[in-house]
């Protein structure tokens, strides 16, 4: 019969159940992106609560993790880092630090597979973190948190056609996934992973252009997005090239070719190449700092 006192009492008992306890997913980093992640894999089944393990340095967002998805919590990133699949969801600074207090012991036998989510983190420098384990670069964006993301990924040396696929079904959970080169990973960051907050200014722009045409706030705002939304949805589905809506939209003498032509002489266009490239540009620095 299980003795429950004697389990309690055992200092090493806890420690010998989290290794009965196979622990497919390990994350290190328990922010935003990581709930995205974890939540909708929850979501779809692809792991259960008890297979996944996340360390976090913040004990109030432990605490948040482990009661909103009943999964495990740890300061200690070594007991992430014992499992199948180690998912690094930290600032690119923290790095050196984090390998540093992982150390060769930790890394022998699990991971079988990294994934990287660091912005400009090169494949070069992660290996390098972590030798002789098959490395993954991704780079998904923030409506991952409601299953509408796209992550793209790029495949270190060591990596074969499984870890791929293991790759794809974590971030098929939230939205869906490209395969990249290594030396586009940069402009991924500067279009998808920067893209939102472009998005994001343009809607609210609309709503201020709303405003000042004499639309209510909440009518403005309601207006702009859903025209957002509604209008990605349509290219989406029809699979008609945005010019080409553009031109169906655009009457001779309308309104829309007057709202269009205002558009270029203000450089719409040309802003949003140019934040690209910008973003794509300090992801760089960071891959080099």
């Amino acid at each position: 019969m299980f003795d429950l006192l004697s389990f309690i009492l055992s200092p090493l008992s806890f420690l010998d159940y989290q290794n009965r306890v196979s622990v497919k997913l390990g994350i290190i980093g328990g922010g935003v992106m990581a709930e995205a992640i974890l939540s909708r894999l929850i979501a779809a089944k692809v792991y259960s609560t008890d297979e996944i393990s996340v360390s976090e340095p913040l004990s109030q967002r432990r605490d948040f993790l482990q009661q909103k998805y009943r999964i495990r919590v740890a300061f200690d990133n070594k007991a992430a880092a014992a499992s199948e699949v180690l998912l690094l969801a930290i600032k690119p600074q923290a790095l050196e630090a984090v390998v540093s207090e992982l150390g060769n012991g930790a890394l022998q036998e699990k991971p079988l597979l990294v994934i990287s989510i660091l912005a400009g983190v090169p494949l070069s420098r992660l290996e390098s973190a972590f030798p002789d384990k098959p490395v993954i670069r991704a780079m998904p964006n923030t409506p991952a948190t409601v299953g509408a993301g796209i992550t793209a990924i790029a495949p270190g040396k060591k990596v074969e056609n499984h870890h791929l696929s293991l790759a794809r079904s974590i971030f098929e959970a939230v939205g869906q996934v490209v395969e990249v080169s290594e030396s586009l990973m940069d402009a991924v960051t500067g279009l998808s992973g920067s893209g939102p907050a472009y998005v994001a200014i343009a809607i609210e722009a609309l709503a201020d252009g709303g405003v000042a045409a004499g639309l209510p706030r909440a009518v403005a705002f309601q207006l702009a997005l859903q025209t957002v939304l509604g209008t990605a949805t349509l290219i989406q589905e029809s699979q008609l090239h945005p010019a080409e809506l553009k031109d169906r939209v655009t009457s001779p003498g309308g309104t829309t070719i007057a709202g269009v032509a205002q558009l270029e002489r203000a450089g719409f266009r040309s802003a949003l190449i140019e934040a690209v490239q910008a973003a794509t540009r300090r992801s760089q620095e960071l891959g080099r700092s």
